[in-house]
């Protein structure tokens, strides 16, 4: 699905694999975003689709370093010599080459450095076209995470600082302890936008801004009163995004495939008291149950799209 949002600027809709986009059609293309790098065929058809060739490309804008936001960044960049921005605590975890503070390594996820020649502070603005955007920098899921404003249309682009019915996953043993409180400030300086439709990150535009808002805020709540709920969302969403990396695994295999990762154990560790096999067993169960998770003749496989 695409849309125009602005004139000659389009949001494009994926999945969870690989971010949403937003392209500018112009003969200096900007992009925002540009999805995961083993879906990047994927993205480079969507892309052309609307007219642009990613040779000519002159600006990707990221929302923040994760994997599926940054992933098509160096082939897009060596084909076009295109400048790339990040707030400036992205642009120091690209540089010094941190693929632990950007949850690469943590996640055992496919991504590939590139070069950042920009740095997109909070409170500066960028033109994009004839359109000028607002940066908002909102620490939390990501410690460089940051949204666009568009004042005049009253249009934000969120990425994964709001969705409309769910909300990011918080990776505190990477980001830190204060990742909830960050994410709760985070959330709360936004509510003093005045935003007509919001493009998030994952899923489609909505209104409701503010209902949406509430109900981060709310969640946000419930975490910090019970940091469990952290980790239960934590250990549901990285099991289906680790499933949309790898395909498909045998299910009897799957047990041994996470407890071979980082990010499970330690999230086990640090939520469950070490209880491997009695989260991994209520986790998969869950999602089998809401069908996020398919079992098919002994393999395992999500049908989250991609």
């Amino acid at each position: 699905m695409s849309i125009e949002l602005l004139e000659n600027m389009y949001f494009i809709e994926r999945g969870y694999l690989s971010a949403n986009h937003f392209v500018y059609c112009s003969e200096k293309p900007v992009l925002i975003d540009s999805g995961y790098a083993a879906d990047f065929e994927t993205t480079e058809t969507l892309i052309s689709d609307m007219g642009v060739n990613l040779s000519e490309v002159d600006l990707i804008i990221n929302t923040h370093c994760h994997c599926d936001h940054i992933g098509g960044n160096r082939i897009i960049q060596a084909r076009s010599g295109c400048k790339i921005g990040l707030h400036p605590t992205g642009k120091h975890f690209i540089d010094t080459r941190d693929d632990w503070a950007i949850w690469w390594r943590y996640y055992g996820q496919q991504a590939e450095f590139f070069r950042c020649t920009q740095q997109l502070e909070d409170g500066s603005t960028v033109t994009i076209g004839p359109h000028r955007f607002e940066i908002i920098h909102t620490p939390g899921h990501a410690a460089d995470g940051i949204v666009l404003y568009h004042r005049p249309s009253r249009i934000l682009i969120s990425s994964d600082t709001l969705w409309e019915n769910d909300m990011a996953v918080l990776t505190l043993r990477v980001e830190g302890s204060a990742a909830v409180y960050n994410t709760q400030q985070s959330l709360k300086r936004l509510s003093g936008l005045k935003v007509d439709m919001v493009y998030p990150g994952h899923g489609q535009p909505f209104e409701g801004f503010e209902q949406a808002l509430q109900r981060s805020l709310q969640r946000v709540a419930g975490y910090i009163s019970n940091p469990r709920g952290i980790g239960r969302d934590l250990l549901k969403k990285i099991t289906v995004y680790t499933l949309l990396m790898i395909k498909t695994l045998p299910a009897d295999d799957f047990y041994d495939y996470l407890m071979q990762t980082i990010w499970f154990k330690e999230t086990v560790d640090l939520y469950f008291k070490s209880a491997y096999e009695t989260m991994y067993n209520e986790t998969v169960s869950d999602l089998l149950d809401k069908k996020a998770l398919l079992i098919t003749d002994g393999v395992l496989s999500t049908t989250v799209k991609p």
